[in-house]
């Protein structure tokens, strides 16, 4: 590869001792989604520093603090930082993919050695899943950095600890954040009594009452959703993968993470079908595809997707085009509304599901069907979604009866 790319010193690359570490690295890069600029830009930086290492030996283990030092050497403007430490990290993580990278253990305190030992708990007795372990292990950190210097370990923590930490979240989140996080607190503490962290129960702990229904639909009123889409500028490639994602969202109702995990694979152009692995159930849902659909995601792949061997159906549009992870998608929902300049100022991404089902079932598609569509295994789940709707009970609504009065 290094010779289609550097035709004027092929014969320097050919030579080099470093030759087939230089071939290794850009097959690398290609397979990760970089450009055929961003290959040639890298080697190049990459063989400046090699070539003028002293110490450096093909083949050789090379530690982060090496690759720092040795990058570090060129970085001598503000011009050559930006392109130096790129360099640096596609490196270093390449390296990393070959077990070439050395890596030190960093000391480990007794706090992070049982918030490790806990994370490892969560994922093999608990089975969850590593979006959700790495959501408890942030609400555990974040509690002992708030008794941080009142309890210098865990059998110091105390009531009054648990009791100021939630009562400080409190004023930051809803009683709907504040009772997730307080779940997740209570898990940590009832681990940390039984393995013998604790010396006596601190689980007991106080929350407000948080009633299903008690808040008004969350569903955008479909009118809305046509304008966002509509509102989406197509003609470029951003435009149409960002179309292509809201659509999927608001006409099937898929989650986030499933839009995320879409691979060229799910598509069934011949049959018209969207395969769907839901990822709450873990069930496969297979959807049918209308021809618009079929031209918004045919029009995205063609013009609108780069080119890469990776398999994931949406891509990020800068390199390298590696796949699009659950934040970036909620960036896209944001970034739409805030270009669209329509009234959804409090709404998230997720208010795109609660909109399919409110208008599965305006047309008049029963619950179970809802739910199934939906992946929930309850129909209590699927209640969520269709909260109270004042304008459906006035059509429901029965007249008020006239009394007639006999005359006096």
């Amino acid at each position: 590869m290094p010779r289609t790319l550097f035709t004027r010193c092929t014969v320097a690359f050919d030579e080099s001792s470093f030759s087939q570490e230089y071939q290794l690295f850009s097959d690398w890069l290609y397979a990760s989604g970089y450009s055929s600029k961003n290959v040639s830009d890298h080697l190049g930086r990459l063989r400046q520093v090699l070539e003028h290492s002293a110490d450096a030996a093909p083949g050789r283990e090379r530690s982060a603090q090496y690759l720092h030092k040795s990058f570090g050497k060129y970085c001598i403007s503000p011009w050559f930082i930006k392109g130096y430490r790129a360099t640096e990290r596609a490196y270093g993580r390449f390296l990393d993919s070959q077990g070439r990278l050395v890596k030190f253990a960093p000391r480990i305190d007794p706090i992070s050695r049982a918030i490790q030992a806990y994370r490892l708990y969560l994922v093999d007795v608990c089975g969850l899943s590593s979006a959700t372990v790495q959501q408890h292990v942030k609400t555990i950190v974040d509690f002992l950095s708030h008794t941080h210097g009142r309890a210098k370990s865990i059998v110091d923590l105390t009531t009054t600890d648990v009791d100021r930490y939630v009562a400080s979240r409190s004023k930051q989140l809803t009683r709907g954040s504040l009772l997730n996080v307080v779940a997740r607190l209570r898990g940590f503490l009832r681990y940390a009594l039984v393995h013998g962290m604790l010396p006596k129960p601190l689980d007991t702990i106080d929350t407000p009452r948080l009633y299903r229904s008690e808040l008004p639909p969350r569903a955008l009123p479909w009118s809305l959703v046509l304008r966002l889409l509509s509102s989406i500028d197509r003609s470029d490639a951003s435009g149409r993968r960002d179309y292509a994602i809201l659509h999927l969202m608001a006409y099937y109702g898929l989650r986030i993470s499933e839009v995320a995990a879409l691979t060229l694979d799910s598509v069934d152009w011949t049959a018209k079908r969207l395969i769907v692995v839901q990822r709450k159930t873990r069930s496969t849902l297979v959807l049918p595809l209308p021809d618009q659909t079929l031209a918004i995601l045919r029009a995205y792949i063609h013009r609108g997707r780069p080119q890469s061997t990776i398999s994931r159906l949406f891509l990020r549009a800068h390199r390298p085009a590696t796949g699009l992870e659950h934040h970036a998608i909620t960036y896209i929902f944001h970034t739409r509304v805030l270009q669209s300049g329509l009234p959804l100022n409090g709404y998230s991404s997720y208010c795109l599901r609660h909109a399919f089902a409110m208008r599965l079932l305006r047309r008049g598609v029963g619950v179970k069907a809802i739910g199934d569509l939906m992946g929930h295994h309850s129909l209590e789940s699927t209640c969520v979604y269709l909260r109270l709707d004042t304008s459906m009970l006035r059509d429901v609504a029965l007249p008020l009866p006239r009394i007639s009065r006999a005359p006096i």
